[in-house]
């Protein structure tokens, strides 16, 4: 896909669910999902909404469906490591929707969990204010974007509104947060999927900085929910140039929505005041920033199997009322 198709799409984002199509059943809005709840089952529903530094700030065409997707392909390549939410027959490609994923309820723990391979971001912002890295203390002299000898985990806390806060595993046990076997269970299968995440993705030409996980338990066993390795909840670097630009002390080349929140700090913006207008320029180029990470993750074209909104709407409201 090119930018040009890329604008061409501008007008046909899918900025939220309606109420009438939800058909009267209780949804829960994100920051990007729209989540339909039925009495034994959900309908996530990812919109084309783009957040950064917690705030809700425009659309992006192909956004959801390329999270949607993405999240399915690694979800698919990762069943053996840990059980998922995706219920039987309510993937994308059954649903016949690129946006929307029938997932099974489950009590989500109250906890977000990064592993980080690579000392960027947060990590770095707080590493070189002397700061600990979610309790963890990490030696002197490193640099920006340097690899980890062995990924660590840096979980953070869940805010309703503000900023997730960083949080150590020993005060996630400690406060009750989490019970200490299963937080232990947590870990271990985290720190698994980020090594099946790395190892895949260097396949692709790609690597795996850090990411975010999400868990819940259901039927008294630990599930992985939300999503996967997606352009949204992960850092991807290309691998060819990743040497090269570390040594010159350069920006390293990515695949994520980091372009998007550098464009908005440039401009003053990291979450507070007023947000700067975002040109459709910007948003065509970070919906092909998405496509070009569909592309590079899975090894395949990106073929949009969405259609206009209110097409979407009414696909949306049939498989609420015959599913949920």
């Amino acid at each position: 896909m090119t930018r040009e198709e890329a604008e061409l799409a501008l007008g046909r984002v899918f900025s939220s669910l309606s109420d009438a199509a939800a058909g009267g059943k209780p949804v829960y809005r994100g920051k990007v999902r729209d989540v339909v709840r039925g009495e034994n089952a959900l309908l996530l529903v990812a919109s084309d909404r783009i957040s950064a530094f917690d705030r809700v700030l425009t659309t992006v065409p192909f956004k959801g469906e390329v999270l949607t997707r993405v999240s399915d392909w690694w979800f698919e390549r990762c069943s053996d490591i840990v059980p998922n939410h995706v219920m039987t027959g309510g993937d994308p490609a059954s649903l016949g929707l690129g946006r929307a994923t029938l997932v099974r309820k489950a009590e989500m723990l109250p906890v977000e969990v990064v592993v980080r391979g690579y000392l960027a971001g947060s990590a770095w912002r707080d590493y070189r204010a002397g700061r600990l890295v979610s309790g963890v203390a990490l030696p002197g002299g490193l640099s920006l974007n340097e690899r980890f000898p062995i990924p660590i985990v840096t979980p953070s806390t869940k805010e309703e509104g503000g900023h997730d806060q960083p949080i150590s595993g020993a005060e996630i046990v400690s406060s009750g947060l989490v019970r200490e076997e299963i937080w232990h269970e947590v870990e271990a299968a985290a720190l698994a999927l980020f090594g099946r995440g790395q190892e895949l993705a260097e396949r692709a030409g790609l690597i795996l900085v850090d990411t975010k996980y999400e868990f819940g338990v259901a039927d008294g066993k630990l599930i992985l929910a939300d999503e996967l390795h997606s352009p949204d909840s992960s850092r991807y670097w290309v691998s060819e140039s990743y040497e090269r630009l570390f040594f010159s002390g350069d920006a390293q080349r990515e695949l994520d929505k980091e372009p998007f929140r550098r464009w908005l700090a440039e401009r003053g913006f990291t979450g507070e005041g007023s947000v700067p207008t975002i040109p459709d320029s910007i948003r065509a180029e970070t919906a092909w920033r998405y496509v070009q990470a569909f592309e590079a993750i899975t090894g395949q074209a990106f073929k949009s199997i969405g259609a206009d909104p209110q097409s979407e709407a009414g696909i949306i409201a049939r498989i609420i009322s015959e599913r949920l």
